[in-house]
């Protein structure tokens, strides 16, 4: 197992390049689910656990690895199924997740493949808006054609774990507020919990809020503002970006959005749950101006005010 999940350094290099690796497991015998390898810490055999008395029904129980002690989460039920039966080659993925380690508990770890974002297609419009899928795509897997199933690991978390976006006392800066209302801000995001949440935050500014659910589809509309004569930093105050998303990553998004002499100057904050350290160094990379690690009401706030400030200062 320790072979299967490489180096972090490692897969680094596909990032960029709208490249992503997903690590495949089961939770039914039928079907093959998936996440993405950035989020993985390590993948084990299910240790002992302790009870967590008063936790959230999808949470049975706590690890302790090395040390640290692991919520672990029951997949299957937390995703609607019926709930696991830890057996021998259950396996617990351990994952970091907007600044929190956690376990997911899983029939059985199989794989991983190397996929380029555009083989990742959003799913069906008929499953509804309560799945549990960010995205979906089809594999050749033990001389067979498999349909894999992405999690949307924001959504799980987010219906266990509250987040609030209250903000708190003082990051608010109350003279901003009427040169707020009414500019816009496009998100680009795969998970609708995540882009609930932002939603919600910069709604409490007066901003008006623009949403899709990939990079090709923010590059679209971007692309059609600039074709109806709009000027990109005047319509919009900046683009939040995910980092992974269907059929275009949010790095190669915005190496897009700055090779066109159009909208190269658009403000461009990386909104995601992938770990800082390695996100600082992709966004010098790419050319994003802020990175944002999921959820943080107050930063995302002091971001979208400080671009306002820095519009304000060069109009004075």
């Amino acid at each position: 197992m320790t072979q299967m999940l490489a180096s972090v350094d490692q897969r680094t290099q596909l990032v960029g390049e709208n490249r992503l690796e997903l690590l495949l497991f089961r939770i039914s015998v039928s079907q093959l689910f998936a996440i993405n390898v950035f989020k993985v810490k390590e993948v084990v055999k299910v240790p002992p656990l302790s009870a967590m008395p008063g936790s959230h029904n999808s949470i049975i129980g706590v690890a302790n690895l090395r040390g640290q002690s692991i919520p672990v989460i029951d997949l299957r039920k937390a995703i609607g199924f019926r709930p696991s039966t830890i057996h021998p080659e259950s396996n617990l993925i351990v994952t970091e997740y907007n600044r929190s380690v956690q376990g997911f508990l899983v029939d059985k770890v199989e794989h991983i493949v190397n996929l380029t974002w555009g083989d990742i297609m959003p799913p069906p419009k008929t499953v509804g808006r309560d799945n549990y899928l960010t995205a979906i795509t089809r594999i050749e897997y033990q001389d067979k054609q498999e349909l894999v199933s992405i999690i949307d690991v924001e959504k799980v978390l987010a219906e266990i774990i509250h987040y609030d976006i209250r903000l708190s006392e003082g990051v608010l800066d109350e003279q901003l507020l009427p040169h707020m209302h009414g500019r816009k801000v496009l998100i680009a995001d795969d998970s609708a919990t995540a882009r609930r949440q932002v939603r919600e935050t910069l709604e409490q500014l007066g901003l008006e809020v623009i949403e899709v659910s990939d990079g090709l589809l923010a590059l679209n509309q971007l692309k059609r503002w600039c074709d109806e004569g709009k000027v990109i930093t005047d319509h919009i105050l900046m683009l939040i970006t995910d980092a992974e998303m269907p059929e275009m990553d949010g790095y190669k998004l915005t190496y897009e959005v700055r090779n066109d002499k159009r909208m190269q100057d658009l403000f461009i904050t990386l909104n995601t749950s992938l770990s800082g350290s390695f996100n600082n160094a992709m966004v010098e990379k790419v050319g994003c101006n802020r990175f944002i690690s999921k959820f943080q009401p107050d930063l995302l706030v002091e971001v979208v005010q400080e671009r306002l400030k820095q519009i304000l200062m060069a109009q004075a």
